[in-house]
């Protein structure tokens, strides 16, 4: 039996609708919804030196230095964070699987690490295009992302900003990640303009055996 037997994990790129699915998910079974970046909830608690990446936008001063990084800085910083985001949601669902009740997660843990803490049926990729991820990553309303855009564009030259930051973007939705994450050996459904949230959320459940 592996370890999450009561946890449904959803990975995958930005704009895909991971974040919408686990909240109906959660709604109509009556589960617990860990939210895209929900281990901020331990964010104030982070030592700098153990958790490098999440405590750089926690201590950051001047958020300017953030939207300024290059590809390569922003990839990087990426990469440290989501290991260390793997450590904080496995501790957070460590806690809340006692509830007993199904846990719908939008997480950003590696797909080496699901292969080894739960199974196929409990994990779902769900992908956008690489054009898709990035062109439309500032349409979302939620308020982190609304102030990176304002920031962009009291730049010198917002354009120049913001060809930049979509480049930071295109390096963590990237063809090859998408490629990655298609052949991880976990089921896939792509973002289809085409179908409803209501479809999609027939074959997110499909695809966990829900139904």
């Amino acid at each position: 039996m592996k370890r999450f037997e009561n946890v449904y994990f959803i990975n995958g790129t930005a704009y895909a609708g991971k974040s919408t699915m686990v909240k109906l998910l959660a709604k109509k079974y009556n589960g617990i919804v860990c939210e895209e970046n929900y281990h901020d909830a331990k964010l104030q608690e982070l030592d700098s030196n153990e958790f490098p990446g999440l405590t750089y936008t926690r201590d950051l001063v001047d958020w300017r230095d953030f939207i300024r990084r290059t590809p390569d800085e922003y990839e990087e910083w990426i990469k440290v964070v989501t290991k260390e985001c793997a450590i904080l949601e496995l501790q957070i669902l460590e806690e809340l699987k006692e509830q007993r009740r199904p846990i719908f997660v939008d997480t950003n843990i590696p797909v080496e690490v699901l292969k080894e803490i739960s199974d196929k049926e409990h994990v779902l990729i769900m992908l956008a295009e690489p054009e898709i991820s990035v062109n439309r990553f500032f349409e979302r309303p939620d308020k982190e992302k609304q102030f990176l855009y304002r920031l962009l564009l009291e730049e010198e030259n917002p354009e120049t900003a913001l060809e930049n930051f979509r480049k930071c973007l295109m390096r963590v939705n990237s063809k090859e990640i998408n490629d990655r994450f298609s052949n991880a050996g976990f089921n896939v459904i792509k973002r289809d303009e085409a179908r409803t949230i209501e479809e999609t959320l027939e074959l997110v459940e499909k695809a966990f055996g829900l139904k």
